[in-house]
């Protein structure tokens, strides 16, 4: 079941040049946190939108080359391991999805942002719509871009630390991740501010 009716159907969520802004990365111990933000086309319908994580990861892929064929608008951003330090990891957040909108070669009209907070800077007014990547299909959309977008950034990784195993729980702090940084380390790009990277600091 997807949530494409919501794009063509529901007045609520159906502003023209409307887009959707979501973010993956909160939780991960390493790595940006990544957001994206979309302005679906009516004219060209893609079928199968959905939170990305109710998704399997091959639908993801075909998504995420369709909302980029088919999307009016869309940008993907980020905010770095040293800003989420810096700021905190909700204000990176904001942050980051901030410069998505920003970064659309379409200028919005409206902005609905996944979650309880709306961030600053925004070039247009918007709402914030709590679990939205389940209700409105340009945040579903952001959702995929941003989730693809980030687990290749762990494959990345992988490749050149597999030891670490980020392919597998994507920077998340699972016990095999914890027990591969205690046995190997620490290597540039983790959040120094999340408690499991400062006991491992505090040890050395």
């Amino acid at each position: 079941m997807s949530i494409q009716d919501d794009l063509f159907l529901n007045s609520e969520y159906n502003l023209p040049l409307s887009c959707g802004v979501d973010e993956v990365g909160r939780g991960p111990l390493v790595g940006d946190v990544v957001t994206a933000a979309v302005i679906l086309d009516p004219k060209h319908p893609i079928l199968g939108l959905n939170d990305s994580k109710k998704l399997s990861e091959k639908k993801r892929l075909q998504l995420f080359d369709e909302i980029k064929k088919y999307a009016l608008s869309y940008a993907i951003s980020h905010a770095t391991p040293e800003e989420i330090d810096d700021i905190n990891i909700l204000q990176a957040s904001l942050l980051a999805m901030s410069r998505a909108v920003n970064e659309l070669d379409v200028k919005p009209s409206h902005a609905y942002i996944d979650g309880n907070k709306i961030p600053k800077d925004l070039p247009c007014e918007a709402t914030a719509v709590v679990k939205g990547d389940s209700k409105v299909a340009s945040i579903a959309a952001a959702s995929i871009l941003a989730k693809v977008t980030r687990d290749q950034q762990m494959k990345d990784l992988h490749d050149e630390f597999p030891q670490y195993g980020f392919a597998n729980h994507k920077g998340y702090p699972t016990k095999a991740h914890l027990e591969a940084i205690e046995t190997h380390g620490l290597i540039p790009g983790y959040r120094q501010s999340y408690k499991p990277v400062q006991r491992i600091l505090e040890k050395n």
